[in-house]
Protein backbone atom coordinates (compact mmCIF):
# COMPACT_ATOMS: atom_id res chain seq x y z
CA UNK A 1 0.00 0.00 0.00
CA UNK A 2 2.69 2.42 0.74
CA UNK A 3 4.20 2.23 -2.57
CA UNK A 4 0.50 3.25 -3.99
CA UNK A 5 0.34 6.13 -1.77
CA UNK A 6 3.72 7.19 -3.30
CA UNK A 7 2.66 6.81 -6.59
CA UNK A 8 -0.02 8.65 -6.23
CA UNK A 9 1.84 11.60 -4.29
CA UNK A 10 4.52 11.53 -7.01
CA UNK A 11 1.28 11.86 -9.83
CA UNK A 12 0.13 14.53 -7.78
CA UNK A 13 3.19 16.87 -7.61
CA UNK A 14 4.20 15.95 -11.80
CA UNK A 15 -0.24 17.27 -12.37
CA UNK A 16 0.73 20.14 -9.90
CA UNK A 17 3.89 20.98 -12.46
CA UNK A 18 2.65 20.88 -15.17
CA UNK A 19 -0.66 22.81 -14.54
CA UNK A 20 1.55 25.75 -12.70
CA UNK A 21 3.59 25.40 -16.37
CA UNK A 22 6.59 24.21 -14.20
CA UNK A 23 8.38 21.51 -16.59
CA UNK A 24 10.89 21.21 -13.95
CA UNK A 25 9.21 19.70 -11.87
CA UNK A 26 7.47 17.85 -13.78
CA UNK A 27 10.24 16.40 -15.09
CA UNK A 28 11.52 15.06 -11.86
CA UNK A 29 8.36 13.26 -10.94
CA UNK A 30 6.66 12.38 -14.01
CA UNK A 31 8.35 8.75 -13.42
CA UNK A 32 7.48 8.35 -9.55
CA UNK A 33 4.06 6.44 -10.16
CA UNK A 34 5.93 3.85 -12.28
CA UNK A 35 9.21 3.61 -9.95
CA UNK A 36 6.05 2.90 -7.19
CA UNK A 37 4.59 0.23 -9.20
CA UNK A 38 7.44 -1.45 -9.46
CA UNK A 39 8.73 -1.32 -6.12
CA UNK A 40 5.23 -2.61 -5.34
CA UNK A 41 5.18 -5.41 -8.16
CA UNK A 42 8.57 -6.95 -6.25
CA UNK A 43 6.10 -8.30 -3.82
CA UNK A 44 3.99 -10.36 -6.51
CA UNK A 45 4.79 -14.50 -6.96
CA UNK A 46 8.31 -14.23 -8.81
CA UNK A 47 8.44 -15.86 -12.07
CA UNK A 48 8.67 -15.49 -15.87
CA UNK A 49 5.53 -13.43 -16.02
CA UNK A 50 6.88 -10.59 -13.35
CA UNK A 51 10.42 -10.50 -14.57
CA UNK A 52 8.92 -9.39 -18.26
CA UNK A 53 6.37 -7.09 -16.52
CA UNK A 54 8.85 -5.47 -14.39
CA UNK A 55 10.95 -4.81 -18.03
CA UNK A 56 7.81 -3.30 -19.65
CA UNK A 57 7.63 -1.04 -16.62
CA UNK A 58 11.31 0.18 -16.79
CA UNK A 59 11.43 0.62 -20.77
CA UNK A 60 8.57 2.87 -19.97
CA UNK A 61 10.20 4.76 -16.97
CA UNK A 62 12.47 5.39 -20.08
CA UNK A 63 9.98 6.28 -22.37
CA UNK A 64 8.46 8.78 -20.11
CA UNK A 65 11.69 10.51 -19.26
CA UNK A 66 12.90 10.33 -23.31
CA UNK A 67 9.26 12.22 -24.22
CA UNK A 68 9.98 15.13 -21.61
CA UNK A 69 13.60 15.55 -21.99
CA UNK A 70 14.11 18.78 -23.41
CA UNK A 71 14.85 18.75 -27.07
CA UNK A 72 12.76 16.31 -29.82
CA UNK A 73 13.46 12.95 -28.26
CA UNK A 74 9.86 11.73 -29.43
CA UNK A 75 11.73 8.91 -31.94
CA UNK A 76 13.59 7.24 -28.80
CA UNK A 77 10.96 7.86 -26.39
CA UNK A 78 9.04 5.94 -29.13
CA UNK A 79 11.67 2.88 -29.15
CA UNK A 80 11.62 3.00 -25.45
CA UNK A 81 7.54 2.53 -25.49
CA UNK A 82 7.73 -0.09 -28.35
CA UNK A 83 10.29 -2.17 -26.45
CA UNK A 84 8.11 -2.07 -23.38
CA UNK A 85 5.10 -2.80 -25.39
CA UNK A 86 7.09 -6.12 -26.32
CA UNK A 87 7.97 -7.14 -23.12
CA UNK A 88 4.76 -6.83 -21.68
CA UNK A 89 3.84 -9.20 -24.85
CA UNK A 90 6.20 -11.54 -23.58
CA UNK A 91 4.39 -11.79 -20.33
CA UNK A 92 1.30 -12.61 -21.49
CA UNK A 93 2.60 -15.03 -23.93
CA UNK A 94 4.23 -17.03 -21.32
CA UNK A 95 0.78 -17.66 -19.28
CA UNK A 96 -1.37 -18.03 -22.67
CA UNK A 97 -0.27 -19.26 -26.24
CA UNK A 98 -4.56 -19.89 -27.75
CA UNK A 99 -4.94 -18.35 -31.00
CA UNK A 100 -8.36 -16.18 -29.62
CA UNK A 101 -8.90 -15.29 -33.03
CA UNK A 102 -11.74 -13.18 -31.36
CA UNK A 103 -9.49 -11.35 -29.33
CA UNK A 104 -6.58 -10.80 -32.32
CA UNK A 105 -10.02 -9.35 -34.78
CA UNK A 106 -10.22 -6.73 -31.55
CA UNK A 107 -7.03 -5.92 -31.47
CA UNK A 108 -6.40 -5.71 -35.11
CA UNK A 109 -9.70 -3.02 -35.48
CA UNK A 110 -8.14 -0.87 -32.72
CA UNK A 111 -4.15 -1.23 -33.85
CA UNK A 112 -5.42 -0.53 -37.68
CA UNK A 113 -8.01 2.51 -36.92
CA UNK A 114 -4.96 4.13 -34.71
CA UNK A 115 -2.57 3.79 -37.20
CA UNK A 116 -4.95 4.70 -40.54
CA UNK A 117 -6.00 8.19 -38.26
CA UNK A 118 -2.43 9.13 -37.64
CA UNK A 119 -1.34 8.58 -41.21
CA UNK A 120 -4.25 10.26 -42.00
CA UNK A 121 -2.60 13.49 -41.53
CA UNK A 122 0.61 12.83 -43.19
CA UNK A 123 3.53 10.85 -40.84
CA UNK A 124 6.14 12.04 -43.17
CA UNK A 125 9.50 10.35 -41.65
CA UNK A 126 8.03 8.90 -39.08
CA UNK A 127 5.61 6.75 -40.91
CA UNK A 128 7.57 3.37 -40.87
CA UNK A 129 8.33 3.99 -37.04
CA UNK A 130 4.56 4.48 -36.34
CA UNK A 131 3.67 1.41 -38.06
CA UNK A 132 6.04 -0.75 -36.27
CA UNK A 133 4.62 0.46 -33.01
CA UNK A 134 1.11 0.30 -33.98
CA UNK A 135 1.74 -3.52 -34.85
CA UNK A 136 3.46 -4.24 -31.48
CA UNK A 137 0.81 -2.31 -29.42
CA UNK A 138 -1.75 -4.62 -31.76
CA UNK A 139 0.13 -7.37 -30.70
CA UNK A 140 0.11 -6.40 -27.04
CA UNK A 141 -3.46 -5.58 -26.76
CA UNK A 142 -3.93 -9.10 -28.98
CA UNK A 143 -2.09 -11.40 -26.39
CA UNK A 144 -3.70 -9.56 -23.29
CA UNK A 145 -7.39 -9.97 -24.52
CA UNK A 146 -6.00 -13.65 -25.25
CA UNK A 147 -5.50 -14.28 -21.71
CA UNK A 148 -9.31 -13.81 -20.87
CA UNK A 149 -11.05 -17.24 -20.13
CA UNK A 150 -7.99 -19.13 -19.60
CA UNK A 151 -9.03 -22.39 -17.43
CA UNK A 152 -5.47 -21.83 -15.42
CA UNK A 153 -5.89 -18.20 -14.93
CA UNK A 154 -7.53 -16.39 -12.11
CA UNK A 155 -10.44 -13.91 -14.05
CA UNK A 156 -9.58 -10.73 -12.28
CA UNK A 157 -5.80 -10.83 -13.16
CA UNK A 158 -6.88 -11.35 -17.08
CA UNK A 159 -9.21 -8.97 -16.67
CA UNK A 160 -7.00 -6.29 -15.34
CA UNK A 161 -4.20 -6.51 -17.98
CA UNK A 162 -6.59 -6.61 -20.54
CA UNK A 163 -7.83 -3.44 -19.54
CA UNK A 164 -4.46 -2.56 -18.84
CA UNK A 165 -3.19 -2.88 -22.31
CA UNK A 166 -6.64 -1.22 -23.81
CA UNK A 167 -5.70 1.52 -21.36
CA UNK A 168 -2.25 2.15 -22.77
CA UNK A 169 -3.58 1.70 -26.50
CA UNK A 170 -6.20 4.71 -25.98
CA UNK A 171 -3.09 6.73 -24.16
CA UNK A 172 -0.80 5.63 -26.47
CA UNK A 173 -3.45 7.10 -29.45
CA UNK A 174 -4.00 10.24 -27.78
CA UNK A 175 -0.59 11.27 -27.79
CA UNK A 176 -0.41 10.52 -31.43
CA UNK A 177 -3.53 12.76 -32.14
CA UNK A 178 -3.03 15.49 -30.24
CA UNK A 179 0.67 15.26 -31.98
CA UNK A 180 -0.03 14.20 -35.08
CA UNK A 181 -3.77 15.39 -35.90
CA UNK A 182 -5.29 18.14 -33.55
CA UNK A 183 -3.94 19.34 -30.61
CA UNK A 184 -6.06 19.68 -27.81
CA UNK A 185 -6.04 21.64 -24.44
CA UNK A 186 -6.86 18.63 -22.17
CA UNK A 187 -4.90 16.05 -24.18
CA UNK A 188 -1.49 16.03 -21.51
CA UNK A 189 -4.00 15.20 -18.47
CA UNK A 190 -6.06 12.85 -20.38
CA UNK A 191 -2.98 10.76 -21.63
CA UNK A 192 -1.05 10.79 -18.03
CA UNK A 193 -4.39 10.05 -16.56
CA UNK A 194 -4.95 6.98 -19.16
CA UNK A 195 -1.62 5.63 -19.05
CA UNK A 196 -0.49 5.70 -15.12
CA UNK A 197 -4.27 3.62 -14.91
CA UNK A 198 -2.95 1.14 -17.09
CA UNK A 199 0.20 0.31 -15.98
CA UNK A 200 -1.47 0.09 -12.62
CA UNK A 201 -3.52 -2.41 -14.57
CA UNK A 202 -0.97 -3.95 -16.39
CA UNK A 203 0.85 -4.24 -12.85
CA UNK A 204 -1.62 -5.66 -10.43
CA UNK A 205 -2.24 -8.51 -13.12
CA UNK A 206 0.62 -10.25 -11.48
CA UNK A 207 -0.67 -10.40 -8.24
CA UNK A 208 -2.94 -13.61 -7.68
CA UNK A 209 -2.38 -14.55 -11.62
CA UNK A 210 -3.07 -18.40 -11.32
CA UNK A 211 -5.12 -20.78 -10.07
CA UNK A 212 -2.83 -22.51 -8.24
CA UNK A 213 -0.65 -18.96 -7.00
Amino acid sequence: MRWLLLGLAGAAVFLYGRITGDAQLSLLTKGIPVIALLLWLRQAPAGTYRRWIAIGLVLSLAGDILLDWPGDLFVFGLGAFLLGHLAYLRAYVSDSRQPALPALLLALIAGGAMFAILASSGLGELLIPVACYATAICLMLWRALARIGHPQLQPRSTWLAAGGAALFVLSDSLIGIDRFVASFDAAPYAIILTYWLGQWGITASAFQRSNSA
